[in-house]
Parts: C-alpha cells; structure tokens; sequence
C-alpha cells in the first residue's frame, strides 16, 4: 500500500531545511547517511517508509509513530536506517499489543 504523507497529515511541524531539500531521502535500506529528525523534507519520507511496512494508512498510527520520533527515540541512533529498523521495531509492539 502507497502512503503518501502530505505536510497536513503531520501533528508535529518541522522545519524544512531548504538546503538539503534536492539530496536523495531514505528510499529504503541500507542508507548509512545521517538522519535529520528536525527536517521536514527527511521526515516525510522516513514516515511514508516506515508506516509502509507497517501496512498502515491510520492516521492515529501516524501521530504515535511521530510521538515515538519526538521523544522516544534515543539520540544515538543517527542513521537512516538505525531510525527506519527502530520505528519499525517500536511500531510493531506497540500495535501487537494493541
């Protein structure tokens, strides 16, 4: 399923950080690059990833997973795809338990 999160979906508003607008975005691991959790532009694309493999349109799936991004998830995990396997993982047992 195609997700596509439109700035309007998000309950967080992030900066969007013009100078890095036009560089490739997370499509997908493996992705070494840092993870800008404060750039609209690298945010976007890592929700539509993640919420993708959780096969999920939901829109309060979307709000958890942006709180988990905020203020769950640890400052250590930098990489693209450290953030991608993270959310997933978090993801996922929140909704198993769910």
């Amino acid at each position: 399923m195609a997700l596509s999160i439109k700035p309007s979906d998000l309950y967080y508003k992030y900066p969007r950080i013009k100078e890095t607008r036009q560089q490739p975005k997370f499509s997908g691991k493996p992705d070494p690059h840092p993870f800008d959790r404060e750039d609209q532009y690298e945010v976007i694309p890592m929700l539509d990833a993640v919420m993708d493999t959780l096969d999920s349109v939901d829109g309060d799936v979307l709000n958890r997973l942006e709180e988990v991004l905020i203020n769950e998830m640890p400052g250590f995990i930098v990489s693209r795809e450290e953030v991608f396997d993270y959310l997933v993982a978090v993801m996922s047992d929140i909704l198993a338990q769910g």
